[in-house]
């Protein structure tokens, strides 16, 4: 390990710190060609109003954190036990949103684990700029896991279905 390395190690350790004394959800430092964001994520709990236009479930503020719960850094990231990017099943989120699982509050999602799927059916929505968008299924087979959670943010390329 090189000076440098240990330094911004230290760095991030510091940042992650930071995050929970003033329990801060995010921290972003970028100076020349350093850049270092340190994130936290806290559970969010969905409550469902009636939205003057379309499906826009609203998020309740997020549950203070305990004392206890250590800061997740991403910039240190362990190695994920599963690369399920670029797994051939993979379905990946075309754009940044909020997925939703089913067509509006209250009704059935489109899929659920074990359901067989077609090509080009419809297994979830992400609403971008307001814009409900279908994500259809990139193959036929059976959704083996479901990555994300209803009202969840995702961002792009990030893993969201997979169908084998």
């Amino acid at each position: 390990m090189t000076k440098g390395s240990q330094i911004d190690r230290d760095l991030i350790r510091t940042i992650a710190e930071l995050l929970n004394e003033q329990d801060l959800a995010e921290v972003e430092i970028e100076k020349d060609d350093f850049r270092v964001r340190v994130t936290r994520s806290y559970p969010q709990e969905v409550v469902h109003m009636p939205a003057q236009m379309g499906y826009a479930p609203q998020m309740a503020a997020p549950a203070p954190a305990q004392a206890a719960a250590p800061a997740a850094p991403v910039a240190v990231a362990a190695p994920a036990p599963e690369d399920l990017g670029s797994h051939p099943g993979t379905l990946t989120s075309p754009m940044v949103g909020t997925a939703y699982m089913a067509p509006e509050p209250g009704a059935a999602d489109f899929v659920q684990v074990g359901a067989k799927v077609t090509e080009g059916q419809t297994v979830l929505i992400i609403e971008a700029m307001k814009t409900m968008n279908q994500i259809p299924a990139h193959k036929a087979g059976t959704v083996t896991r479901i990555l994300v959670e209803d009202a969840q943010p995702v961002e792009f390329g990030e893993p969201l279905v997979v169908i084998e």
